[in-house]
């Protein structure tokens, strides 16, 4: 496993981070195919085994589920002070009018309740998982900063938003002297590359480390174009995130069979290898619900693309409307 620092931190972390929303509890409908306690188990064994010691989950996933789960199988398998655990703030955990977004009310709830079902004293990072529109931004940010110094938190983190959102964000906590965000969770794979237009050269100018989500496309970049999957057919998201451009995103992944087929390696493989040669590029974020899928994860970092073969990835892409932000 090879280990770096997250953005301008001192903080090493595994290149490869292990996505928990795939352990849950499917009956709460909002991740039908989340795996049950039992069966997520192994896949936290073999992550450390493989010498991962980045997770990240967040309050949201099985509403709640996900972070039980996620705490007490790193309670189980590893020392605390080994691991690095992420978890996120901002969706709907409760009916009521509070019960969501990123207002100091919200903030300052939902890092408890976080704790509690991980049964951990604090988080390494603490990430909103979208920008709050109906928060004034100052008032999410001081939260942020309170968080941080009441050791709940070491770090913050953000996730999908657009550049100039970010970097106002930034520019207000080196003003005040609140703790800065040090990492940003962005969409980035691929069939989606609008983040390089703007947020992923803002994120190497301020020291940011990028920590994409979805860096195989909801699996796309692991299979031939006209398979699916369980999770495909009943993840609404996953609609909503890639119904442009298929025939653009079909060539693409085309081409992703043909190198890897060539190199005798996993599309998985030549997909994260292609992401993690971008720069600024820290650790993505992959889910595994078989062996295989944090095998090959792992075996990416190995694999060191072409120029030619790079080329040969990217030159049948077109643009996208922005996705993910919401």
């Amino acid at each position: 496993m090879h280990y770096v620092n997250l953005g301008a931190t001192g903080l090493k972390v595994s290149r490869i981070c292990l996505g928990c929303m795939s352990y849950g509890d499917g009956a709460t409908g909002h991740q039908a195919w989340a795996l049950k306690e039992d069966e997520s188990l192994p896949f936290f064994k073999q992550a450390l085994e493989a010498g991962i010691n980045f997770f990240d989950t967040a309050n949201v996933y099985s509403l709640g589920a996900s972070e039980e789960i996620t705490g007490r199988a790193l309670k189980q398998l590893a020392r605390r002070d080994e691991i690095v655990l992420a978890t996120k703030v901002h969706g709907q955990m409760r009916p009521d009018a509070n019960g969501k977004g990123l207002s100091r009310k919200a903030i300052l709830t939902e890092i408890d309740h976080s704790l509690t079902r991980l049964g951990m004293d604090y988080v390494d990072l603490y990430q909103i998982h979208r920008f709050d529109p109906e928060t004034p931004i100052e008032e999410t940010l001081e939260a942020l900063h309170d968080v941080v110094k009441a050791g709940k938190a070491r770090y913050i983190g953000a996730s999908s938003m657009w550049a100039w959102q970010f970097m106002k964000a930034l520019a207000l906590q080196r003003a005040n002297g609140w703790a800065r965000f040090v990492s940003m969770q962005n969409h980035m794979n691929l069939i989606y590359r609008e983040e390089e237009r703007e947020m992923a050269p803002l994120c190497r100018d301020q020291g940011v480390g990028m920590i994409p989500w979805s860096p195989l496309a909801r699996g796309r970049l692991a299979r031939a174009a006209d398979q699916t999957t369980a999770r495909t057919e009943s993840d609404r998201f996953d609609k909503f995130l890639y119904k442009n451009s298929e025939d653009a995103d079909r060539a693409v992944i085309g081409r992703l069979g043909d190198i890897a087929t060539a190199r005798g390696a996993a599309r998985a493989q030549i997909a994260l290898a292609w992401l993690l040669a971008k720069p600024g590029v820290t650790a993505p974020i992959v889910g595994a619900t078989k062996p295989e899928h944090l095998s090959d994860a792992v075996a990416a970092l190995e694999v060191k693309l072409t120029p030619e073969e790079i080329a040969r990835l990217e030159e049948p892409y077109l643009p996208h409307a922005v996705a993910g932000f919401i």
